[in-house]
């Protein structure tokens, strides 16, 4: 299999469709990790910022960071570092790990997502280390190249328990993903805001990746449990 077809096949691809031809050739690579393909994508790089919103916002900041969902930190020039390795979870579906390491004043901080492809040729992303969130993604190629993903509906399962999370008490993620040509590194930026509160939380940084050969994820990027549904 030559390396464009292998890239071709990863999940993104899929989901994405002819719109994932339209993104910068090095966003192709980044998001190409799949089993096919046989490698990953670690990244390393500095936050410039950490935001979160008004003081009121802590408590949810605070539940999320027990299931590594989110931090209630803010902080600049943070050191951090993003793992995404493919591997096929209990359930034989592909998955794609996005684990991401802040290096905190005063402790390390986890925000771990994985995403597969849904039946209906959405990404689906569990966030968190058992899996509870599963939150529907759409992803768009921008004029410039760069990737745009927002988030969707939520669903919440632990146990025999599962219902649709209502949006009142959540938020809305607005991620944009781009590759600067001259200071040749990655740039991101992250939003995520609730519809009647606003802004909840947030950052903006740089990094370098580099491409490992993998067939499979880490153990300590794995979650703790996995959820069958969708």
């Amino acid at each position: 299999m030559s390396a464009e077809t292998a890239v071709a096949t990863s999940i993104f691809a899929r989901a994405m469709g002819d719109d994932f031809c339209r993104l910068h050739p090095m966003l192709q690579r980044r998001f190409g990790v799949g089993l096919a393909a046989g490698y990953a994508c670690v990244g390393r790089g500095t936050m410039s910022t950490i935001r979160r919103g008004p003081w009121w916002t802590i408590p949810f900041l605070q539940i999320g960071r027990f299931r590594n969902i989110l931090i209630p930190e803010t902080g600049r020039g943070i050191a951090f570092t993003i793992e995404n390795h493919p591997y096929r979870d209990p359930f034989g579906r592909e998955t794609v790990t996005f684990v991401r390491h802040f290096r905190m004043p005063r402790a390390v901080r986890r925000f771990d997502a994985t995403m597969v492809l849904g039946d209906d040729g959405r990404i689906l992303d569990y966030l968190g280390s058992h899996q509870h969130l599963a939150v529907d993604l759409r992803l768009t190629a921008e004029p410039d190249g760069s990737l745009l993903l927002r988030s969707d509906r939520q669903r919440f399962y632990e146990g025999p328990l599962g219902f649709r999370f209502p949006m009142l008490f959540s938020g809305r993620a607005e991620l944009r993903e781009s590759y600067d040509d001259v200071a040749q590194v990655f740039r991101i930026r992250l939003e995520v805001r609730n519809r009647v509160f606003g802004f909840l939380f947030g950052y903006e940084g740089e990094f370098c990746c580099e491409f490992p050969e993998a067939t499979d994820a880490p153990s300590h990027t794995k979650p703790v449990r996995h959820e069958r549904r969708m």
